[in-house]
């Protein structure tokens, strides 16, 4: 059970570090304005994506976030990253842009699988 609480927690904060507080602080730089741009999407999409972002992190690092809310959040990042990695790979080719949003899809996979098994371990008891 221990090992499965750090495994889980590991991916879950990686997760929030990368999907909630990265785009807090660098959605409003030029950089990723230009990001967003050059992969045709409007400038607001970028201030969409990172509200929600950010509270897709919040709900998955919340232990007591609803179920069904968390069911979301897992599933919001799962679009995220598969749609990122097909952006990438249509405006720019097949390269690491294409490849890492899978890197990112495989820990939060992690955390998915980790979270289930934790919240099953519970209902037992």
């Amino acid at each position: 059970m221990k090992r499965n609480k750090i495994i889980f927690w590991t991916a879950t904060i990686l997760i929030f570090l990368f999907e909630g507080v990265m785009p807090a602080f660098t959605s409003q730089t030029e950089m990723a304005k230009e990001g967003i741009r050059h992969l045709g999407y409007p400038e607001y999409f970028g201030i969409a994506l990172t509200v929600f972002k950010v509270l897709g992190a919040i709900i998955l690092i919340v232990p007591k976030a609803p179920k069904r809310i968390k069911e979301w959040a897992y599933a919001g990042f799962g679009f995220d990253f598969i749609f990122a990695s097909i952006s990438h790979w249509a405006v720019d080719g097949f390269g690491m842009e294409a490849i890492f949003p899978w890197i990112v899809f495989a820990v939060l996979a992690v955390s998915y699988v980790y979270y289930h098994k934790l919240s099953d371990a519970n209902a037992i008891r």
